[in-house]
């Protein structure tokens, strides 16, 4: 019998089949492979979606569409929830109602208020997720948009206002779909607020190969100074929530460590009650409430805690605070700067105890 009569066809991530070499690769050496291959995959990204003729023609209709009445959604679940809060955040701190929701909780509670909403823009590595088909096949006539990391999909086929990720098949952690899905979600909320966005995008582009690199180089510190936790809890508001999130998940996922996101308030709130020495905190101090991440940063020291500040102020470091520099960046990109320091401290403990999650070069089955 041929191969054909007897299994089904490999349905390799992307549509693209890897190469030896990535086939034989470790958990850990993907993760570093694809953390790496980021300034890259963000400066095409920048690049295409400044020139092609026809992404720009797909951005102009969803500024369109974005004018009727009613809020601008982002619906994701997993990293793509996680990016698209970089567009629902500027585009509310310039007035314009909008809100990053969970695909599933949306699939199942929200279908009696959908029509509400002026364009749904659905947000999906894979554009396989089955609570994704589900709202596209569902969404009838309403207003959709898409973006997404794979032009071969369900998703991307059942729509025609489509922007594409272009960060490139994706083995391991959501590293560089995050990073350019997050970026895509950004160009599309200053195209519908029609700000200029060039120049901001060059900049980051500018600094994010040397944030990486020194970032990188600081892992095994970063490492250190949280071995021993009992659990990490990472902290960050408007953007930086979204890049908290996915620190957290990008931990988690593959070191098997306890992680979990807040945002400051509700950090303040809830766990800084329970602040001792088994705790560590990365709390991101940027953007336009800092001076709150680091104000919560001295209390969770004050309770004998150990805090990771990443910010874009100079410290020394002292005996419970390990201060990160990132450089300043326009509100929201800290969203992609910030989760550098994750994605470097999850190599670091992953280089030393192990990678939990073997690589990925097939989807697998996509059931809610």
């Amino acid at each position: 019998m041929t191969r054909e009569a007897t299994m089904p066809e490999p349905r390799w991530i992307g549509g693209v089949e890897p190469g030896p070499e990535l086939l034989t690769a470790t958990g850990t050496e993907i993760l570093e492979i694809e953390c790496r291959e980021q300034p890259r995959k963000l400066s095409e990204l920048i690049q295409t979606y400044s020139s092609n003729v026809e992404l720009r023609t797909v951005l102009a209709m969803l500024r369109s569409l974005s004018r009727r009445q009613g809020p601008v959604l982002f619906v994701g679940m997993g990293a793509s929830y996680c990016s698209s809060f970089s567009g629902s955040v500027l585009l509310q701190t310039h007035r314009r109602p909008s809100f990053t929701v969970d695909a599933g909780e949306w699939l199942h509670y929200a279908q009696c208020v959908w029509n509400d909403a002026a364009l749904s823009v659905l947000v999906t590595a894979s554009g396989e997720s089955a609570e994704l088909v589900e709202l596209m096949k569902t969404g009838g006539v309403r207003p959709l948009g898409l973006i997404c990391n794979n032009a071969a999909s369900t998703c991307w086929q059942l729509t025609e206002n489509r922007l594409p990720v272009l960060a490139g098949p994706e083995y391991g952690n959501a590293t560089k779909t995050y990073t350019n899905t997050a970026a895509a979600a950004i160009l599309l909320a200053s195209e519908m607020l029609e700000l200029p966005w060039q120049a901001d995008a060059e900049r980051v582009v500018e600094i994010y190969a040397a944030t990486l690199d020194r970032i990188f180089a600081l892992r095994k510190g970063l490492e250190e100074f949280c071995r021993g936790a009992a659990n990490i809890e990472i902290v960050g508001r408007g953007a930086g929530y979204g890049a908290a999130i996915m620190s957290a998940l990008t931990i988690r996922e593959m070191s098997g460590f306890r992680a979990a996101a807040h945002t400051g308030a509700g950090f303040k709130h809830g766990p800084n009650l329970d602040v001792d020495g088994t705790h560590v905190a990365i709390i991101y101090a940027l953007g336009r409430a800092a001076s709150l991440g680091i104000k919560l940063a001295e209390e969770c020291i004050r309770r004998g805690g150990k805090v990771v500040l990443v910010s874009s102020e100079d410290r020394a470091p002292v005996e419970r605070l390990f201060p990160v520099y990132l450089d300043t960046v326009p509100e929201p990109w800290e969203a992609i700067t910030a989760n550098l320091v994750a994605q470097a401290l999850t190599l670091a403990m992953v280089e030393r105890t192990g990678c939990r999650l073997p690589p990925r070069f097939q989807y697998g089955p996509m059931e809610q």
